[in-house]
């Protein structure tokens, strides 16, 4: 019988990935070099459409972040940091969101964020190495994420 160290236990996860939204604007994009090839490659007006669109899902689904809290690590996509350096966390919807992203942010912040999630979460930092004050990143759900770093 395998047993989980306590400390490894996960509390919080999320997987933020690109809206319908964005799945549209792709295929549109996608649709349209149809357009610009049809004049000149008939055959190129089918195929390069479909090349487009594999080419600029793959870009899209990178884009994607998994967010993982577990008791002793926070996981932001490829970036962690050790839960001991987590002051604080506040999420905000979207129009305290936008106020965070924009006039309330500081440069030296460290950013995980996404044009097609509207919500936010602030994790303040505290490591007298790191010059980085908070992190700032997506959210579909920022109230729950909050308060599972939130002792």
């Amino acid at each position: 019988m395998a047993t989980t160290q306590p400390d490894t236990r996960v509390v919080y996860t999320e997987k933020l990935g690109p809206s319908v939204g964005m799945w549209i604007l792709i295929a549109i994009a996608a649709a349209s070099t149809a357009l610009m090839v049809f004049p000149v490659w008939k055959t190129g007006a089918v195929i390069l459409p479909v090349i487009s669109f594999i080419l600029l899902a793959w870009w899209l689904r990178s884009l994607g972040i998994s967010i993982i809290v577990t008791e002793r690590q926070l996981f932001v996509g490829d970036a962690h940091i050790d839960r001991r350096y987590v002051t604080g966390a506040t999420g905000y919807e979207a129009e305290g969101a936008r106020t965070a992203r924009g006039p309330g942010l500081d440069a030296r912040a460290f950013l995980m964020l996404r044009p097609w999630a509207k919500c936010a979460v602030r994790i303040d930092i505290h490591d007298e190495t790191d010059p980085t004050p908070y992190w700032l990143v997506s959210s579909k759900r920022p109230m729950e994420f909050a308060a599972a770093l939130t002792p």
